[in-house]
C-alpha cells in the first residue's frame, strides 16, 4: 500500500519529464530547454547568488500589486455592499472588466507603464482587483439581516457597524 503512494506519482513525474525530454529532442527546439537545461540554468543562478535577487524581485511585484488591490477592493466592496445605488451603478462595470483575462491587458500594461516594474504591479492588481470587489460586495450583501437590525435597535454609529458588523461578518 506504501509503495502504491509514491510508486504511482515517481512514474507520473518520470513519465512527464520523458515527454518533455524527448518533445525537445524531437522537434529540436532553441527555445524550450530540456529538463536538464533548467537544472543547469538554476543552478548557475544559485552559485552565482542572483537567483534570490530574482526571487525577491518577484516578491515585490506580487506583494505590491495585491496590496494595491486589497487597498482598492476591500473599501470599494463594502461601499458596494452597502449602498444600493453604488451597487447598481458600478457593478456592471466591474461585470464586464472581471472576465477579461490579465494577459489580454499586457499590450495596455506596457503602453502605460513601460516595461518596467510597474506593468507586473499592474496585472496582479488587475488580476486580483476585480475579483475581490465582487465577491467582497456579495459578501456585504449576503449578511444576514437579524444582524444588522440588531445593530440599529442598539442605535450603533455607522462606524462602528462597519468594524464590528459588517467586516466581521463577511
Amino acid at each position: 500500500m506504501k509503495l502504491k503512494k509514491f510508486l504511482f506519482p515517481l512514474t507520473l513525474l518520470a513519465t512527464l519529464l520523458g515527454v518533455w525530454w524527448s518533445s525537445v529532442l524531437w522537434t529540436k527546439s532553441v527555445i524550450f530547454p530540456t529538463p536538464l537545461d533548467v537544472i543547469t540554468g538554476a543552478r548557475e543562478l544559485i552559485l552565482d547568488g542572483t537567483l534570490w535577487d530574482h526571487i525577491a524581485a518577484s516578491l515585490m511585484r506580487v506583494g505590491t500589486g495585491f496590496a494595491l488591490a486589497v487597498a482598492v477592493a476591500l473599501p470599494l466592496g463594502l461601499w458596494m455592499g452597502r449602498v444600493e445605488i453604488v451597487f447598481i451603478t458600478l457593478n456592471p462595470v466591474f461585470q464586464i472588466l472581471r472576465p477579461i483575462s490579465p494577459i489580454a491587458w499586457i499590450p495596455i500594461a506596457i503602453l502605460w507603464f513601460g516595461v518596467g516594474n510597474m506593468s507586473p504591479i499592474f496585472l496582479i492588481f488587475i488580476a486580483s482587483v476585480f475579483p475581490m470587489i465582487v465577491q467582497t460586495a456579495a459578501g456585504v450583501l449576503t449578511i444576514e439581516q437579524r444582524y444588522l437590525r440588531a445593530a440599529e435597535n442598539f442605535t450603533v454609529s455607522r462606524s462602528k457597524l462597519f468594524r464590528q458588523v459588517i467586516i466581521l461578518a463577511v
